[in-house]
This record gives structure tokens, sequence and C-alpha cells, in this order.
């Protein structure tokens, strides 16, 4: 654990590291649209969208959202891969299951869900360049719903002009506040405000629960059931389990359906002076790559430790992607050299701790064949805060998702991590002292 000299010194490179920038790259899972699987049940308040469809062909294409009130949005275009974004207020998607999935014209496929409290986003990937030629929200009218309509036109590539620059766009949190009186007032989640770091009054070690994916990306799915809900769920057990002990202040990245950057993630934990940072995740192999079973715990590396590693980093490391957006870090040369000093003795602690977690969990849990793996996943590199990520097992198994959506085997799961963690904090705790 880095000493409190280096966390002192560390936290003057901490902005330079977190610092983000909107960034216009970024590549899709091959299941580009992603739909909710399951009816919501919208907050008063809340605009709900209906029906969505598109028409057209590769020339024109028009995308129409029937809506239960009017809202404000706004759309801009991005390149590498060729992509439409709209931004608007909370909304509450009952669409019929599949929508997006197939495109039409201009449109390969859409996806939507939140990307913040307050906040959702529609994402729409193109065959090629296209503008938005017109983009407008219809008041109801003559027994016909509020509508909000995109129709773009097909442009050459030499004369796409996609938004303006990422430092010159306007955030989201403003159009969204400027949408509120259309939305429900909505309380931020740990994740979007992230809290203070820890007073002396609290000496009890913190620790961060990442439940993976949210909002607009679902992760993996099978059967209907979708990883970010099946994480969800696993992590909030977690962080009840941990805190009836009382030994911990457990902070969580989400607590609910809702999209959180990779780089929020890694500056919630590192702005709670975490003790240990515990990413839940469940991955899924396409048809074509087999079957496979098993829980399985990574740590960071620079350098996978096996193609399936690489596989899984690059998937979870294009999550921000799916949003429409990416968040990037931009450590100056200084900041890197303190950073690489930090970050070997933190991935000392890492590994220690995945190796008592794996030593926990295989009594209780059936493993991976290679449950300890590494690879560069982006959530895991605070420099100064141990770091894990877990794969509960493989939703596309039809044994392990039996498993990851029964409340017996999970009671037993979050029993054993809770075990390794009291194990791994146990020097900690001891030098802690009772909390006031």
């Amino acid at each position: 654990m880095a000493s409190r000299a280096k966390h002192r010194v560390l936290e003057g490179a901490a902005l330079l590291f977190c610092a983000t920038v909107l960034a216009c790259s970024g590549s899709f899972r091959p299941a580009a649209a992603q739909s909710l699987p399951r009816p919501i049940v919208s907050s008063p308040g809340v605009p709900v969208a209906f029906g969505a469809r598109l028409a057209g062909d590769s020339k024109q294409t028009r995308f129409i959202l029937d809506l239960d009130q009017a809202i404000q949005f706004r759309a801009f275009t991005l390149a590498d891969p060729y992509r439409v974004v709209v931004d608007v207020p909370q909304v509450s998607f009952q669409l019929p299951q599949g929508v997006g999935t197939a495109g039409r014209g201009l449109v390969k496929a859409f996806r939507y869900g939140m990307v913040m409290p307050g906040g959702s986003r529609i994402v729409f990937d193109l065959t090629g360049p296209a503008r938005i030629a017109k983009s407008y929200v219809l008041e109801a009218a003559n027994g016909q719903p509020s509508r909000l309509v995109l129709e773009l036109e097909e442009v050459e590539r030499t004369a796409f002009q996609p938004s303006p620059a990422p430092e010159n766009r306007p955030e989201l949190r403003p159009t969204i506040a400027d949408a509120a009186a259309t939305a429900a007032p909505t309380i931020p989640t740990e994740a979007a405000t992230p809290k203070p770091a820890p007073t002396r009054a609290d000496p009890r070690p913190v620790v961060v629960i990442d439940p993976g994916h949210g909002g607009i990306d679902n992760g993996t799915q099978s059967s209907g059931e979708a990883e970010k809900n099946l994480v969800l769920a696993f992590g909030l057990a977690l962080r009840d389990r941990l805190e009836k002990s009382g030994k911990y202040r457990v902070v969580m990245t989400r607590t609910d359906d809702t999209f959180i950057p990779l780089s929020d993630r890694v500056k919630i934990a590192r702005n709670q002076s975490a003790a240990l940072f515990v990413s839940i995740h469940a991955d899924a192999l396409p048809r074509h790559e087999g079957d496979a079973q098993g829980a399985t715990i990574y740590t960071l590396s620079d350098r996978a430790s096996d193609a399936e590693a690489e596989r899984l980093a690059d998937a979870e490391n294009r999550a921000d992607a799916i949003a429409g957006v990416n968040l990037t870090e931009e450590p100056t040369d200084v900041a890197d050299i303190l950073i690489d000093l930090a970050q070997r003795e933190t991935r000392t602690f890492s590994n220690r701790f995945a190796r008592l977690l794996m030593s926990e969990m295989r009594h209780t849990v059936r493993m991976h064949k290679h449950p300890l793996k590494s690879a560069g996943f982006r959530v895991l590199k605070a420099p100064d805060v141990p770091s894990v990520l877990v794969e509960l097992g493989y939703v596309s198994n039809k044994s392990d998702l039996e498993h990851l959506v029964s409340d017996r085997w999970r009671s037993k799961t979050v029993g054993s991590m809770a075990q390794a963690i009291d194990a791994f904090l146990a020097k900690r705790l001891a030098t802690a002292g009772p909390a006031h």
C-alpha cells in the first residue's frame, strides 16, 4: 500500500492522471444495439419513450421516437467510427424488445439508455459518413404523440463535418439541467458526485465496489439476462454484507442503472483514498468461440496473460465508446513517473488480494480452469489503490447463468469475498483502531 507521503505526492499528479477529455474514437462490441431487457416503471414526471422506428434509404434516413411529452435534446456527429449521438433528459425507454438491433438506410443499429443521473442518450452506428439535415421535436397534436425526429443525409467522406472538438463542445450536464423542467428531480448517486476523502473521525478502510456497465451499456446478455443487472445485484449484496460487519466504509460506483465512465470509476476510488477496489463483471463467449465456465480474477498488467484475457480487456475497455464518446486519461511525463512508482507497489498488493480471493472463492464457487489472470483493464489503473476485476462466471454458459441468478449462490459467493477482504485488510484494521 502506498505510503501516506507517497499518496500526498501523488495528489498533485492525480489531477493530471485523472484529467479527462471527450474523445471521438472507439469501437463497439459485435452486438451493437442494446435494448433494455425488462419493462421499466417510469418515475413521475420522467418522459416515456414508447415507440421508435427508422424510415428511408441509404441516401436519406429518418429516425422517429414517440414520447408521452415533448423534451429538449442535443444531437452531434462523431467519426472513426461514424456515429450520431442524441442527448436527452432522463427518459424511461419502454420500447419493444429488440428495437434498435436492425438498422435501415444510413443506420446500422442504435442503442439507448441512461448515461448519468438525469440524462439519457441514443447512439446510432452509421453505415458511413452522414450529416444531420434536420432535428426537431413535434408537440402532440391531432391524436398523435410528441415526437423527436432526426433526419440524416449521406455525404462524401471529404465533406463530413464532425461536431466541434471535444474541448469546445458543451458538457452534457448543462443540457440536462436546462431540460429539468420536463424531467423529475433526481438525487445524485455516489458515482455522479464522489464523496470527499474520509475524515480522520472514521479511520475504517474504504472498500469501493464497482458493478460493471450500467445504463446505456448492458454488457453481455443471455436468455434475457443482462450483465449490468446481474453484477449490480451482486455488488449491492456484497455492500450489505460488508456494511453489516461495521469494519469498513463501503462506496459503490453505481447503485442504480446508470452509466459510469471508466475513468470516473477510478477517480471515485482515488478520491476516497480507498484501501481496495473490486470491480464485478460476468463474461460471455460468442457462440463460435465454444464454451467456458467458472469465475476468474484479473489484476492489472501491461501484457495480457493469455489471448482470452486480452479479448476481455479489449471489450471492457471499449465500454465508454458504447455510450457514444470515450473519456481518456492523458498523464504528463512527470505524472507518468510518479504513477509508475506507485503502481509497482500497488500491483504487489493487488496480486496478494487476488490470491487470497481465489483461495476463499474456490471453496464455494466453481472457478475457471485458469482462475488468476492479468490484462490491461483501464478500470484497474488507480496507481495507489489495490484493485481486482472479478468475472463471476459466463452468462453464455447455462450452468453459470443459473448460478448468477440464484440468491443462494450469490449469498455464498458474497460470503467468500467478504472473508477474503477481511483477511487482506486485517493488518490495516489492527492499526486503524476502533471507529469513532
